[in-house]
């Protein structure tokens, strides 16, 4: 009834293998890429590349001159990109030369950079149910600033009428002789 199980605790449990992070792909200084590069891993380019990357972290070295598209989360760029780049966190290094539409959640740019192009920030969507933020309050303060901006000094129901300044002109009055 109590006898000892020669099991250990936890040992039908499937032991995972511990793998290290594998080094960054590397395209040197004197090689040209035709063609697209996809990687799960990170992506270091010295050289040229003509076509479109995928991966989860690119560093674009100072030599490095690509045309094409760009998705990853993180991008660093000290060379050129002539491209789109779609990525979570883009950094643009002094000696950054880009030239094209950049769609990020986080964009760090440091001066000396070359930027032509777009900036467009991705935001992620409210999941459904979530409450609508309001940045100027509750509804009813909108409906008030609205009236506001339209003009209307019409009396509301839980405040007083919104009245022109008063203005320092006397009312003219007719003179007969």
């Amino acid at each position: 009834m109590f006898s000892k199980s020669k099991k250990e605790p936890g040992s039908d449990v499937e032991k995972l293998p511990i793998t290290k992070p594998s080094p960054p792909s590397i395209i040197s200084a004197d090689l040209k890429i035709v063609g697209d590069l996809n990687s799960d891993g990170e992506i270091q380019v010295d050289g040229a590349v003509d076509g479109d990357i995928r991966t989860q972290s690119l560093l674009v070295g100072e030599t490095a001159q690509i045309k094409g598209e760009i998705v990853a989360e993180s991008v660093f760029i000290h060379g050129s990109i002539h491209g789109q780049i779609k990525a979570r966190d883009v950094t643009l290094a002094k000696t950054a030369h880009m030239v094209g539409d950049i769609l990020h959640e986080n964009l760090s740019i440091e001066t000396g950079a070359f930027l032509e192009g777009h900036c467009k920030r991705l935001v992620e969507k409210p999941a459904a149910g979530d409450a609508k933020v309001n940045v100027f309050g509750s509804d009813d303060a909108n409906r008030r600033l609205a009236k506001i901006k339209e003009g209307d000094t019409a009396t509301e129901s839980k405040g007083s009428a919104i009245k022109p300044p008063p203005s320092n002109d006397k009312p003219k009055t007719a003179v007969s002789s």
